[in-house]
């Protein structure tokens, strides 16, 4: 890519976009195009042709997506095929006409099987059944990197799908109903710790930042009890979903989004696809190779936030996939690694958080 080559980040103020916004910013590419949910909608096809008319983008990395937690994923079902369905369809179908030189695809390693081989390999997509409770989501993702390998067979463009480990980083989401397990964590235990100090001014510039099911800092204290007790944070404890026993694998956003442009910049399908009889398969995992429980990972968030309250795990809610650790060996022979460890990550993003 030339540094001043029109690129599209699809999706460039959450997690995923923002961080490979940044490193391109970095990198010195000065021209980047962004448009938040308000100023396009992506599911809505029409919207995104005239955007893909006016703006005639050269490269485009497709980070936007609806995505959630495990609560989000149970309640949410439909909601998360569709739209993620829709967005993909658009802006694919769009890069396509209009000759977009390249595109990057971002999925899930929740596209693997819920028994898949570990660690998992490329190769482990399509053998079994997925995890029940973010099948709907993991579907679209799996559309979605088929899309871009069946574009590429039949039209010989440049798509290249990711499939990115689990992500924490800034700007992600603290939503209580609607985070991932790690940020949702840090807010709860940080909340935890406030609650059990008395500390009621964090307690409300917190919720005026992020409010609660629209409880905000200025409601009255019983209100606020109510609904963080919905959610497991009270005085004397803090309530986790499940086990702790699942293994899960953790990679800083801002490392994903170095890995994203490092493809971007050095890859083509071509690389992906020599040699291979039957071309499939050919997307690459970003991740660590490394990987904690959700307890151990409760006692590195305790330990960095300085909580002495109880940590309970409700073992009347689900685990989840037992274990999901990529194998990121196809991403290490075409010269990436990670560098920041899940300790060094939780201070990190706690102190972002907090500021």
């Amino acid at each position: 890519m030339n540094k001043d080559a029109k690129i599209y980040v699809a999706g460039h103020l959450g997690l995923v976009g923002s961080a490979i916004w940044k490193n391109l910013r970095q990198k010195g590419y000065t021209n980047l195009i962004g448009k938040s949910i308000r100023e396009l909608d992506l599911t809505d096809a029409l919207a995104v042709k005239t955007f893909f008319d006016e703006e005639q983008p050269e490269y485009v990395f497709l980070a936007a997506a609806k995505v959630g937690g495990i609560m989000a994923n149970s309640t949410y079902r439909a909601d998360f095929i569709y739209d993620n369905l829709q967005i993909q369809q658009t802006i694919i179908g769009e890069s396509f006409r209009h000759d977009v030189k390249k595109l990057l695809f971002l999925g899930s390693t929740c596209i693997y099987p819920k028994e898949a081989k570990q660690p998992m390999s490329e190769d482990e997509l399509l053998t079994a059944p997925l995890e029940y409770t973010n099948e709907p989501y993991a579907i679209a993702k799996i559309a979605g990197l088929k899309m871009c390998e069946s574009f590429n067979l039949q039209y010989g463009t440049n798509y290249i799908a990711v499939m990115p480990t689990n992500l924490y980083g800034p700007n992600d989401n603290f939503d209580l109903e609607r985070s991932h397990v790690l940020p949702a964590m840090i807010r709860k235990i940080y909340l935890g710790k406030a609650l059990k100090n008395q500390d009621w001014d964090t307690i409300r510039l917190d919720l005026d930042r992020r409010p609660v099911e629209g409880v905000k800092g200025c409601y009255k204290e019983g209100e606020i009890l109510r609904v963080l007790s919905k959610y497991g944070i009270t005085e004397k404890s803090v309530e986790l979903w499940g086990t702790g026993k699942p293994l899960r694998e953790f990679l800083w956003s801002e490392e994903m989004a170095d890995a994203c442009v490092y493809v971007m910049e050095h890859i083509d399908f071509s690389d992906l696809s020599v040699g291979k009889k039957e071309v499939r398969n050919c997307h690459i995992n970003i991740g660590t190779g490394k990987e904690i429980s959700i307890k151990a990972l409760s006692d590195l968030i305790v330990r960095t936030i300085g909580y002495d309250g109880e940590v309970i795990f409700n073992t009347n809610k689900p685990d989840g996939t037992m274990r999901k650790l990529t194998d990121p060996s196809t991403l290490h022979s075409l010269g990436w690694h990670h560098q920041i460890d899940i300790e060094e990550g939780v201070q990190k993003l706690y102190d972002w958080y907090v500021i």
